[in-house]
Parts: C-alpha cells; sequence; structure tokens
C-alpha cells in the first residue's frame, strides 16, 4: 500500500513539473539595453570635458517579437533620466533587425553617416561553447554560453530552451533557444531582458523593411574601411574606440 502510495505521489509531481515547463513559440520581449557611454569615450582634451556633463550609462529598452520562426528587434523608449546627446545615440532609434530562421535570411536596416542602409544577407554562424553555469533571467532557467565575433571580441550570452527561437538582440543568435542576457565586455555593453509578454503579440510588426535596394554585409564592411580609411589612431586607447565604432556598426 505504501509503495503504492509513493508512486502515486511521484506522478502527480512529474506531470505537475512536466505541465509547468513552458514551450513558448511566439512573444515580445522587451530588453534593458545598457552602455556606459563614458568608457566608449576617448580621452582627448574636449572628450574628458565633455564626460564630466554625461550620464555613466546610456540606457534604453528594445522589443523582440517574434513568431513562425521570425523574428523583428528594434527600439521602444530611453530610460528616464538625464538627456543623452544626439550624437551618442545616433542610428539607435531607427536600427531595426529583421531575421527569417526558415529561409535563415536576415535584413539589418541601418543609419549609417545620414543614410538608410539595408543589409540582407544568410544568417552568420557562431561557434557557441556551452557552459554549466546557469541564472534566472526574466523568470526563465538560463544557460551560458560563450562565443567570438569579429575574431577576438568575446560575447557571454545566457538562453532559454523554454523560448523556441534561436534568436537575442541584435545579431547575436544561433544557440538551442532564446538569448535573454548578453554581456559584451569590450563593447561595455549588457542587454537583459526583463520581461517576455505572450499575450497581445503583434504578428504584423514583424516583416522585412520595404526598400528598392538591399546590399550584403561585405559591402557595408568594404564602406566602413573606405569612410575610416583616414583615421589612424596615434595609440592603443583610440585604437580600441575606432574598433569599438566599427564593431557597434556591424553588431
Amino acid at each position: 500500500m505504501r509503495k503504492r502510495i509513493y508512486l502515486l505521489a511521484f506522478t502527480i509531481v512529474s506531470f505537475t513539473n512536466l505541465n509547468a515547463q513552458q514551450f513558448i513559440s511566439k512573444a515580445t520581449i522587451e530588453y534593458e539595453v545598457k552602455a556606459n557611454i563614458k568608457k566608449t569615450m576617448g580621452n582627448n582634451t574636449f572628450e574628458e570635458m565633455l564626460k564630466e556633463s554625461l550620464p555613466t550609462f546610456k540606457t534604453g529598452y528594445y522589443n523582440f517579437t517574434f513568431a513562425n520562426n521570425k523574428s523583428v528587434y528594434k527600439f521602444d523608449h530611453w530610460a528616464p533620466g538625464p538627456k543623452i546627446p544626439d550624437f551618442l545615440k545616433r542610428g539607435d532609434e531607427d536600427n531595426v533587425w529583421y531575421y527569417d530562421y526558415n529561409s535563415s535570411k536576415y535584413d539589418m536596416q541601418k543609419i549609417i553617416w545620414g543614410s538608410n542602409l539595408n543589409i540582407e544577407d544568410s544568417i552568420p554562424k557562431l561557434e557557441w561553447r556551452i557552459t554549466n553555469e546557469n541564472r534566472v533571467i526574466a523568470g526563465f532557467n538560463c544557460r551560458k554560453a560563450v562565443a567570438k565575433i569579429f575574431d577576438s571580441v568575446y560575447v557571454f550570452a545566457f538562453y532559454t530552451d523554454e523560448i523556441l527561437i534561436p534568436g537575442g538582440p541584435c545579431s547575436i543568435n544561433g544557440l538551442p533557444g532564446m538569448i535573454l542576457g548578453v554581456t559584451i565586455p569590450r563593447l561595455y555593453t549588457s542587454w537583459i531582458a526583463t520581461k517576455v509578454s505572450v499575450v497581445g503579440v503583434d504578428e504584423n510588426a514583424i516583416k522585412q523593411a520595404a526598400v528598392k535596394k538591399t546590399y550584403k554585409m561585405s559591402f557595408l564592411k568594404s564602406t566602413i574601411d573606405d569612410r575610416l580609411k583616414d583615421w589612424t589612431p596615434d595609440n592603443d586607447e583610440e585604437r580600441q574606440q575606432k574598433n569599438r565604432f566599427i564593431w557597434t556598426i556591424l553588431l
């Protein structure tokens, strides 16, 4: 009799845990994106003076909306607080990332040097190393993974397999589940999901930008090289500043 009771109790607990685990295929995820703008700036006299009037962080909120294995990621609003100069947030409000994981294609719309440029290409594959470290983000159990972008820039991400799409903020993706947390130390920037909404998802917003002309990522890279060919850093700090500028455009 006692054995039957234990077996019944085990069955009930297992059934409850199975039902508690949720697998989400459609939702809107809000990210808090925080960048230390003072550390991304240089150290010449003008910039040192400017730092005194700036907050340490630039904090914005972005939405990642997905359904049917497609997604769109774009700016929503700024955090309340001191005003950030336009030159430090130029393009942030207009950049859009659209991904179609069914066709392995993506479209990245970016404002670069005052022009709206649409990059359409195959989704790049990152080589992730999954670790045993875990963390809870926005109520989801997440596992840590590490990858490198731009040959030498480390990305630390936390993903959950309870959200089925292999996406993430900006162009960070490719894990067996949704990335809810990202840190890129060399960009002094972090992306953390603050909430996941499964109701009221605007599926009509998940669409590719209607533009007349698109370009490959190779075109964007060559354009950056051409525009910045005269920027020759005098020291390691300025070299890192130039690299951060390029990485941010490509991300």
